[in-house]
């Protein structure tokens, strides 16, 4: 679950699920896989900071799910960024690495977006409302923050200024979820049901979006608060998930009566 391209697009961090789900890289240029976290409990969508230095994810182990670090070549400890008795989920890190956006969950379910400073770890609220948002996204040039709202009764992508003021632009108008930017910043990508959508933009000191297209389908396998894709660097390949069709086998438990008075017979 939940892929996510290093900076550079040469390696794939990814949610492998197990009895307990673990954070695991993969290096394009070697084929290889590698376990990265190996705490007990379930670690979940993984964020690359904008150097590659590091991954963020999120953990149960403790409690409820929160927000956590390791380094990307595995070595040190994993290290525990917030303490909340809110769910919190990393979605990116903005591209000068001072920023972490990231969704919080309350007990009524509830999304809203928060950002997170990763020099004194000070939590800051972006977006708070009695709608879901989630899915943040920092453009290339770190000016805007595109995200997931239901605000108009349905799902639709937005962008704001950040860190702000400033009001919304809307990017989609048939319904969109987890906007990704392209390198260039010249588009931003989305999903729309079993579409994946286009839309070019322009950023600047204001941002404008033009009409979205689709590219291609694929069908939806993204988790609620998580993504289920990723763009390269090229803006013209994408990682996705891909449904295996496995079948659940059906456990059975056979149960012998009298098998002492059996044994003997035996």
């Amino acid at each position: 679950m939940y892929p996510a391209l290093s900076p550079d697009g040469t390696r794939l961090a990814v949610t492998a699920r197990a009895a307990l789900d673990d954070i695991w890289v993969y290096e394009f240029a070697h084929a290889s896989l590698t376990r990265l976290t190996f705490t007990l409990g379930n670690n979940w969508m993984p964020v690359w900071t904008s150097d590659g230095a590091h991954i963020v994810f999120s953990s149960d182990r403790n409690g409820p799910f929160n927000l956590y670090w390791k380094r990307a070549d595995g070595s040190g400890a994993e290290e525990r960024l917030a303490t909340s008795a809110k769910a919190q989920f990393p979605t990116a890190v903005s591209p000068d690495g001072k920023w972490l956006a990231f969704t919080e969950v309350d007990a009524q379910r509830r999304e809203d977006i928060s950002m997170m400073s990763l020099a004194d770890r000070g939590v800051t609220p972006f977006l708070q409302t009695p709608f879901r948002e989630r899915h943040a996204a920092f453009s290339p040039d770190g000016k805007w923050v595109a995200y997931t709202s239901d605000e108009s009764g349905r799902d639709e992508v937005f962008v704001r200024p950040f860190p702000g003021p400033g009001s919304r632009v809307a990017v989609s108008v048939d319904g969109g979820r987890s906007p990704r930017w392209g390198r260039d910043g010249r588009e931003l990508f989305y999903r729309s049901d079993d579409a994946m959508m286009r839309a070019p933009v322009t950023l600047g000191t204001t941002f404008t979006s033009g009409k979205s297209e689709r590219m291609f389908a694929h069908p939806d396998l993204g988790a609620r608060i998580g993504l289920d894709y990723d763009v390269l660097p090229d803006s013209s390949h994408f990682v996705v998930l891909e449904d295996k069709g496995l079948t659940t086998r059906t456990a059975t438990l056979d149960v012998v009566l009298n098998w002492f008075a059996e044994l003997p017979r035996r």
